[in-house]
């Protein structure tokens, strides 16, 4: 009995050993996995490829925040208060300009600034000659960049000129709402209706037989310039030789002249036409209206951009003039639609911020 009692035991023991075997079999791929983790941990920690992937995600996100910062971000000014701000303003120049740098004058008192702001409108050549040749003025207003012989004449009297973008004008050629015909004109008819054309139905065929009354802005004027730059291919004789021509440095004047008659046509800033609309009409250009979103996708073949020039001389010793152009800086764009024209480009107004912190700069 005990014989048979122990190989009943012995065979219990193997059979449970047996079965220890089989439960222990799943513990293989166990084994397997714990050493394939590591091994997909060092590929997954290589530097190489996880720098490379990370870095491209970076690099992109990089790019993409700096041009964000480019495009929607301005350069501030230091805040001014025009109640603390003392000594008279004196500025002149473009007849275009003028009522842009009114607009923002008026703010500047109407915020507390008691000193006198001077504001002449005579011309963007005039306006330079008072800065740079006579040295009257502070501040010049421009409807033109200025030029190499105006950079000399303001240097032989120690200003150095800085520009400050300070809008865009669409330049507008009007006439009066009694004209029927005029809708359109191309750059061909608008250089023959401002030139030789004697009669309207020298330009069009179904146009009146009628004389063509021109109104124009005066050979001081920036618009003059740029008209004629732009139409003229920079020769004035073809316009300045022109019948039945009025040149005028005062825009009221053109103004009139075109509500006078159904045949006059005139040209000046885009604000003027705003203001005189209800008895004005404007024509497009190549089959294009002056207007907002054709300024800035550059289908408006008249555009031209606006400014203001100073000194850093000028502004260092004369703090009143430096606040005037840091408030004209900082408001602008809050002006210029109401007023009647549009704002510069952010990377223009960025560019004209920049120039105003480093003409103050120690």
């Amino acid at each position: 009995m005990r014989l048979k009692s122990l190989l009943v035991i012995l065979a219990l023991a193997l059979g449970l050993a047996a079965c220890a075997n089989d439960e222990t079999e799943p513990e293989t791929p166990e084994l397997e996995l714990i050493e394939a983790t590591p091994l997909a941990a060092d590929v997954a920690s290589e530097p190489a490829p996880t720098a490379e992937v990370i870095g491209d995600e970076t690099a992109l996100e990089e790019e993409e925040s700096g041009d964000d910062a480019g495009a929607g971000e301005l350069v501030t000014l230091p805040p001014v208060d025009p109640l603390a701000t003392t000594g008279n303003i004196v500025t002149a120049g473009s007849s275009t300009v003028y009522p842009l740098s009114e607009r923002i004058a008026a703010r500047f008192e109407n915020e507390g600034y008691s000193g006198i702001i001077t504001i002449d409108s005579i011309g963007s050549g005039a306006g330079f000659e008072r800065f740079c040749v006579a040295g009257e003025t502070d501040i010049a207003n421009a409807s033109r960049p200025i030029n190499e012989s105006e950079i000399e004449s303001c240097r032989a009297i120690g200003r150095e000129p800085l520009e400050f973008r300070v809008g865009t004008d669409a330049l507008a050629v009007v006439v009066s709402r009694a004209n029927e015909f005029l809708e359109d004109a191309t750059l061909e008819e608008l250089a023959a209706i401002f030139s030789t054309a004697q009669q309207w139905s020298d330009v069009r065929p179904g146009w009146p037989a009628e004389n063509i009354l021109r109104y124009s802005p005066g050979t001081d004027s920036g618009t003059f310039d740029y008209f004629v730059e732009a139409v003229f291919d920079e020769d004035e004789e073809p316009i300045l030789s022109a019948a039945n021509l009025e040149l005028s440095e005062d825009d009221n004047v053109l103004v009139q002249g075109v509500q006078g008659s159904p045949y006059a046509v005139a040209y000046f800033g885009y604000a003027y036409y705003v203001e005189n609309q209800d008895t004005l009409k404007v024509v497009s250009i190549e089959g294009v209206e002056p207007s907002g979103a054709n300024v800035e996708n550059g289908s408006y073949p008249l555009a031209r951009p606006l400014f203001i020039y100073s000194s850093a001389n000028i502004m260092q010793e004369k703090l009143q003039v430096a606040d005037f152009i840091n408030f004209y800086l900082t408001y602008v764009n809050e002006e210029v639609l109401d007023v009647g024209y549009f704002p510069a480009s952010e990377e223009a107004l960025n560019a004209a911020r920049q120039t105003y912190l480093d003409a103050l700069a120690p």
